[in-house]
């Protein structure tokens, strides 16, 4: 009898208990993105970038592996930023939903925090299609401590490149 009590009052506390999702938040110039912590593999140093310049996908070598990385401020703003030094740039590494390394070319360290699930909203596809955010497959707000607000946009990996 107190195995049934104890499975109803653990499915009462989990049904009282909001699931959080675990997001890295970062900035891109007057944007703030994130990618599920689960989505994402690690953080490193800045890295010397190859490519050509001409695209805003180059490459890092990181360890053994040459990965593509994303330049968000040129994709989005098609803004070049300033050369970066390695104590100041970061590259955040994430998967594609293929399981092929990515990453994200970031100026801050990136923040981690906790979003409510019911929180995070999907964006329309009419929205996705028409605007420069079609790389954001979801959207939260997130209060800020000074009683403001924040709009945070969250990634698709699949559509980075």
């Amino acid at each position: 009898m107190s195995t049934y009590i104890a499975e109803i009052n653990s499915g009462l506390n989990a049904k009282n208990r909001e699931q959080l999702i675990k997001m890295l938040v970062f900035e891109i110039n007057q944007l703030t993105l994130a990618l599920p912590i689960l989505q994402v593999q690690k953080v490193v140093r800045y890295n010397p970038v190859h490519g050509s310049g001409l695209s805003h996908v180059n490459l890092i070598h990181l360890e053994d592996k040459d990965i593509a990385v994303v330049n968000l401020h040129q994709k989005l703003f098609n803004l070049d930023i300033p050369q970066i030094s390695q104590d100041r740039g970061y590259f955040i590494i994430s998967r594609t939903g293929v399981g092929e390394s990515i990453g994200i070319l970031v100026l801050q360290s990136p923040a981690l925090i906790d979003i409510p699930n019911s929180q995070i909203r999907l964006i329309p596809d009419a929205y996705r299609r028409s605007d420069t955010l079609e790389i954001a497959s979801h959207v939260t707000i997130v209060p800020q401590k000074n009683g403001t607000s924040k709009t945070v946009f969250i990634l698709d990996t699949q559509r980075l490149i």
